[in-house]
């Protein structure tokens, strides 16, 4: 699964890589967390956009939208199955921005937590899909997403065996486009990740605490293991 990631890349990197016109200023942050607002980057009746969404997706249907803390994640195999992803994978897919992300492997009586990221230091778009909900009571509005999760690539399997769904570049017209409604051949996009300088790094325990920020939560702490 994807529970932590990190998202600090300049406002630059964001226009210049995933083809956005005009965008906000995103606050960089090292430790977000469920339930916080992501930086997404989708196209929703216009052109690309970034868009700041609730992760956790809660379905138009659903009657409270403490659902989506359960829903931070859709694994690949089944999106075009179940019923709370089935609609979003059809028309409302996102990028969800990140420059790596957090999972955790028990070492004796505790977890040790590790940062995934490409080497070259660029930020990536993680496959997720995005809905609209209406609070029934409230009639208050909630946009939310959640990250599309798949078999590991070689390079962190010896970490956990999930990870991120990582959409290449070339690939972002495609997801991205509303009207295109081709599951079958979007699936293809839905496997480990193939790209180059993907890598594992051990770091500091702070990042347990979700409050916990800083550029020294990415920092690796002893010795990187090789991947087997």
């Amino acid at each position: 699964m994807c529970g932590r990631f990190a998202f600090y890349s300049p406002h630059e990197a964001v226009v210049r890589l995933f083809g956005v016109a005009a965008s906000p200023e995103v606050e960089p942050r090292w430790n977000i967390a469920p339930t916080q607002h992501v930086a997404t980057v989708r196209e929703a009746g216009g052109p690309r956009s970034l868009a700041m969404l609730h992760w956790g997706l809660v379905p138009s249907w659903a009657k409270e939208r403490s659902i989506g803390a359960r829903m931070i994640n859709a694994r690949a195999e089944t999106l075009a199955e179940k019923p709370s992803f089935r609609s979003a994978y059809q028309r409302r897919r996102c990028l969800v921005l990140a420059d790596g992300w957090y999972e955790w492997q028990r070492a004796g009586a505790v977890k040790q937590p590790w940062y995934m990221s490409f080497d070259d230091g660029q930020p990536f778009g993680m496959a997720g899909l995005w809905e609209r909900w209406r609070d029934p009571a409230s009639g208050e509005p909630l946009e939310s997403c959640c990250i599309v999760t798949t078999t590991p690539a070689p390079a962190v399997a010896h970490v956990h065996d999930r990870m991120p769904v990582i959409v290449p570049a070339a690939a972002y017209t495609e997801w991205l486009d509303p009207r295109n409604g081709d599951t079958d051949r979007l699936t293809r996009l839905l496997g480990p990740c193939g790209l180059p300088g993907l890598a594992a790094r051990p770091v500091s325990r702070r990042v347990n605490d979700a409050r916990n920020q800083g550029a020294d939560l990415v920092e690796p702490v002893g010795t990187t293991a090789p991947a087997p």
